[in-house]
């Protein structure tokens, strides 16, 4: 089960599918409508048990998915060991935007179904599979498997992504192992002397060259 905040988000959850186990509404707020039970509180709880400091006025509990990559899955973005909620958010939500298939995290991401994350996703997190796999499963699923380095590896522009691929972005403070078990680097090439982009940023980048080679092909 996990939660989630506001009637946007839970609107969105509804029309992709998610079951919904039971709705809490503050007074003066309108449930949103579905077959799930709806509990009205009292003024002030919604505060005490809402993970923001200015809540949305409507918050659910929702069933998660067992979710793998799909069979066929020909693009996949991955964050391995990523620790920050809003990073694994913004990736979800470019990978979708991006048209993949599916984003994975690696054992020791932090939770895709963390409120922060979820909120961050913007809804994307009910549309795209979001997958909790080690990089060898990528192998297994017929991708080849390419790391994210600020300073080693082709130019992203350089490389062709248009076959079966799964690009991994790593953590933030320490990114990819160098023996990480991968078939290739890629690097975002940039001037100036930032030492690198931010890891959701870089990967937003590359999740659109990815788009973007698919159909100039």
């Amino acid at each position: 089960m996990f939660v989630v905040e506001g009637a946007g988000l839970l609107a969105q959850a509804l029309a992709a599918g998610w079951q919904v186990e039971a709705q809490f509404v503050a007074p003066g707020a309108e449930a949103v409508p579905c077959a799930a039970p709806v509990f009205h509180l009292a003024p002030n709880v919604i505060e005490r048990v809402a993970s923001t400091e200015a809540p949305q006025p409507v918050l659910a509990v929702v069933r998660q998915r067992i979710l793998t990559i799909p069979p066929g899955a020909t693009f996949v973005m991955v964050g391995d060991r990523l620790a920050d909620p809003g990073n694994v958010g913004t990736i979800i939500r470019s990978a979708e935007a991006a048209g993949a298939d599916a984003v994975v995290l690696t054992p020791g991401s932090v939770d895709a179904f963390n409120p922060k994350v979820v909120r961050a996703t913007a809804g994307s997190l009910f549309r795209i599979p979001v997958v909790t796999a080690a990089l060898h499963d990528l192998r297994t699923a017929g991708l080849r498997v390419l790391a994210t380095s600020s300073h080693v590896g082709a130019a992203h522009t350089d490389t062709d992504l248009t076959g079966p691929v799964a690009v991994v972005v790593g953590n933030e403070a320490h990114g990819m192992a160098p023996d990480a078990p991968v078939d290739g680097w890629i690097t975002i090439p940039h001037a100036g002397a930032a030492e690198s982009l931010n890891v959701a940023m870089a990967a937003t980048v590359i999740a659109f060259e990815v788009a973007r080679q698919r159909r100039a092909r």
